[in-house]
């Protein structure tokens, strides 16, 4: 009797472990150089971090995470380390339902993350390549800014204001031309609502419109029309009160 007992007992064991590995997507790969540490994969629900899964390292630093994703949507892998640092490490994943692997190293765990077996993730590496130049750039002018500032330079802090209001514009229209340029990826309504929320509404209205319909409907498609209709709401509310101020006044 307790044998059957303790067979039974390994085979509902067997099948909750079973039931915890399905899913359609799986994340493979290694960190090399972690001996000791919990690794997470983890995704954003109602503006809060939630975990899919983890799994505890202990000498092994290879892992294997199996989730339902269900279609194309941004992850996060999140290494708690057991050393000095006071923070965790953290790498931006743009999965897709299949299988995907990601190598990287404990000494530059996010810098040398190779990623591979998605397309939006292709795509983000690309455009993030390029906005990482922009990004330069408006450091520089920056730190340009504050110098002529100190030397109450009029004619430099103009300047130097025009040119970070050029550069600024030219990294919207980059995005807003590589989202249409991408329409056949949830990537695209992913960057307009990510990295150019702020800008003119006129310029995420011709991002959404360029999407093909399965990219409309996406996760990232759905977020970027509710984004839109909230945005010509308030703009629509904001002109009604300056207009019934300005009767008030008149009246």
């Amino acid at each position: 009797m307790r044998t059957k007992l303790a067979l039974l007992s390994l085979i509902g064991l067997f099948l909750v472990t079973a039931c915890s590995k399905e899913g359609d997507f799986k994340l493979t790969g290694k960190i090399n150089g972690l001996k000791k540490g919990t690794i997470y994969l983890q995704k954003i629900e109602d503006t809060t971090l939630v975990n899919l899964d983890s799994l505890v390292v202990d000498g092994n630093s290879e892992f294997e995470f199996i989730t339902d994703l269900k279609e194309p949507q941004i992850v996060y892998l999140t290494l708690e380390k057991v050393d000095a640092y006071d923070y965790d490490d953290r790498i931006m994943i743009f999965a897709e339902p299949g299988e995907m692997t990601l190598n990287t190293s404990l000494k530059n765990f996010e810098s040398q993350a190779a990623i591979t077996g998605s397309e939006n993730q292709l795509k983000l590496d690309e455009y993030t390549k390029i906005i990482r130049r922009f990004n330069d750039q408006n450091l520089d002018l920056i730190k340009k800014t504050f110098e002529v500032r100190k030397e109450a330079n009029e004619d430099s802090i103009i300047y130097y204001d025009n040119q970070l209001q050029n550069l600024t514009k030219r990294k919207y229209l980059y995005t807003v031309n590589f989202a249409i340029n991408n329409k056949d990826y949830e990537v695209a309504p992913y960057l307009a609502v990510s990295e150019i929320f702020d800008a003119n509404v006129k310029y995420l209205d011709t991002i959404y419109n360029s999407l093909k319909p399965k990219i409309k409907k996406s996760k990232y498609g759905n977020a970027l029309k509710d984004y839109i209709k909230e945005r010509k709401n308030a703009e629509s509310q904001t002109t009604n009160t300056v207009t019934d101020t300005t009767y008030s006044e008149v009246d």
